[in-house]
């Protein structure tokens, strides 16, 4: 850390420095500005050292700051304190002298009167002087506890030092290094954040200072202004600040063990924290211009020529949308949607999937179906770059693909997840095929970020297929009886596990994590008539079962984690003739 200190005052003598200027780009202190109204300021003459025992005595006269306060008198820019009790006693000491001079004068009889109105002039000159002292302290105390003019901290009359700390800090990992910088109360403090790291980062403190976002590799200035008690800052990307990118600024060595909260609050900038995080309401319809996911898979595309490569582009976006519940989040996206783009294809094939980060944070990803070093290929890149992510399928299955940027966790949570099918050799065909997601919403304010504190406690408010909380429950699946139904499902997680269940329905195919486990070529469970009532999922896991229903009717999708179920992971399968 580069942590330098500089004195911005010089010494009351020099002519190349007055006093009465301010160092430019430093706030005006509070106290070198007098109300429009205040009393016209005392100019010090040899003599007022004596008098000023009212406003300090000796101490003020004599002290180390003697002579920038006589030269602040000269200048004018000093506020006019006790300068009623001089003027009070200057009129009893003058009235006194009257007297004296009367009584020499006019005899005994006239001293009784002129001592009189001595005494009330002298009363009179007290009042005014109290009345105007306290009306400029009021004024002072007002400015005192306002904002500078550049939205700096507000500072007391005496607070600010003159001298400016600078202060470099880096980035490693998740940590700000240092992540303290101690300083004198009235330093002005100017942070130099150096993003060592690699992904966007920055630092915001309570006060409102920001440095902006900084991209990897390069560094931004936050000027903090006078310092005048311990203050905290973070990292305001999204889940930052929960993974521990916490700072300090302490005054005079004040620094005490961070709060074990400081990392725990799910706000992201100043005054987010304030709002309430959102409350689902589970019986709230979605917006009459909501279109559910479609969960309807079409078929693989094939080349009977052999493997198929697949291009797609993918671009990350950060939108607020329903998720369910009456609720909004900013969500973030691979092209625009939870979950991301289903993609489906063959053992053999090659996928190319160039990623673009329109985003304002970084961004990565991550595809399950590949086998690949993950050095380059699942690098986070800042906003604006772009990278492509090549695999060759090489295993069937049902594949998760996510941002692996740091927190994993609230990145995917906030959406940034989808599927890769991979079809079994020899995959049989069905009448119709459905995609289904599992996914935790761990909501914040309404309109807001992912509440970062509730994704590492595992406490989710709301729980959905495919993105958004009870969507298929208001805008029903659909199939026909007889039609034997394929449904794939995966659990993205981040953190709970899935019991896929449908109400009234019994699966007689069973494929989970590249393995049949009832039916399939070999038939497996046919000799004693098996069947199965769920599909249980740790997170990262899928498969696909399969069933005929018989009947028309609304069958119900769950899972059968009832807990889960009831925050609105589930929906409805409407068959008719």
């Amino acid at each position: 850390m580069t942590h330098r200190s500089s004195p911005a005052v010089d010494s009351p003598g020099d002519p190349q420095h007055p006093q009465d200027e301010t160092q430019p780009g430093l706030p005006t202190p509070a106290s070198d500005e007098v109300a429009p109204d205040e009393p016209e300021q005392a100019v010090a003459s040899p003599d007022d050292g004596a008098s000023q025992e009212g406003e300090g005595g000796p101490a003020d006269s004599d002290g180390p700051d003697a002579p920038a306060r006589r030269s602040a008198v000269t200048a004018g820019t000093l506020p006019a304190v006790g300068r009623g009790a001089r003027l009070s006693a200057r009129a009893a000491g003058s009235g006194k002298d009257s007297a004296a001079g009367a009584g020499g004068r006019r005899g005994e009889h006239g001293a009784g009167s002129s001592g009189r109105r001595g005494a009330l002039l002298g009363l009179l000159t007290a009042c005014a002087a109290v009345a105007a002292g306290g009306a400029a302290a009021v004024y002072r105390s007002r400015r005192a506890s306002s904002p500078g003019r550049d939205g700096s901290a507000p500072v007391s009359a005496r607070s600010s030092t003159g001298n400016t700390v600078e202060a470099t800090v880096a980035v490693e990992g998740m940590r700000f290094v240092p992540d303290t910088v101690d300083v004198a109360a009235g330093d002005r403090l100017l942070i130099t954040l150096d993003n060592t790291g690699d992904m966007v980062h920055d630092l915001v403190l309570e006060t409102g200072a920001t440095t902006g976002r900084v991209p990897a590799g390069q560094s931004a200035v936050l000027d903090a202004g006078v310092i005048t008690s311990d203050t905290q800052g973070w990292c305001s990307v999204a889940g930052h600040r929960a993974q521990g990118m916490v700072f300090h600024v302490t005054v005079g060595s004040s620094a005490a063990a961070p709060d074990a909260s400081d990392s725990q609050d799910s706000s992201q900038a100043p005054g987010v924290g304030a709002e309430p995080d959102a409350v689902a309401d589970y019986e709230a319809d979605l917006p009459e211009d909501f279109t559910a996911f479609d969960a309807v898979l079409p078929a693989a595309p094939a080349d009977p020529a052999g493997p198929v490569t697949h291009r797609h582009t993918f671009t990350v976006t950060e939108k607020v949308m329903a998720v369910g519940g009456g609720v909004t989040q900013a969500r973030m996206t691979f092209n625009g949607q939870v979950p991301g783009p289903v993609l489906r294809g063959g053992v053999g094939d090659t996928f190319e999937i160039t990623l673009v980060n329109d985003g304002t944070m970084s961004h990565s990803i991550d595809f399950h179906a590949g086998i690949t070093p993950p050095d380059d290929a699942m690098r986070s890149i800042a906003p604006g770059e772009s990278l492509v992510y090549t695999f060759t399928a090489q295993h069937s299955g049902i594949w998760l693909y996510h941002c692996s940027t740091a927190p994993m966790s609230l990145h995917l949570a906030s959406g940034m997840h989808g599927v890769v099918i991979i079809d079994p050799p020899g995959l049989g065909q069905v009448d119709r095929e459905f995609v289904i997601v599992q996914s935790e919403l761990y909501l914040g304010p309404e309109g807001g970020e992912t509440s970062s504190a509730k994704v590492s406690a595992k406490t989710p408010d709301l729980m959905s297929f495919n993105g958004v909380a009870f969507q298929y429950t208001h805008q029903p699946l659909q199939a026909r009886v007889g039609q034997r139904l394929r449904f794939w499902v995966l659990d993205a997680g981040p953190s709970l596990p899935s019991s896929f269940h449908i109400v009234g329905l019994q699966f007689d195919q069973v494929f989970l994590e590249g393995a049949w486990t009832l039916g399939g070529p070999s038939r497996i469970g046919a000799q004693w008539a098996a069947g199965s009532q769920a599909l249980g999922l740790h997170p990262a896991q899928g498969g696909f079962v399969e069933c005929v229903p018989a009947e028309p009717g609304h069958y119900v999708m769950v899972t059968h984690s009832f807990a889960d179920m009831e925050k609105g992971a589930r929906g409805v399968l409407h068959v008719t003739e």
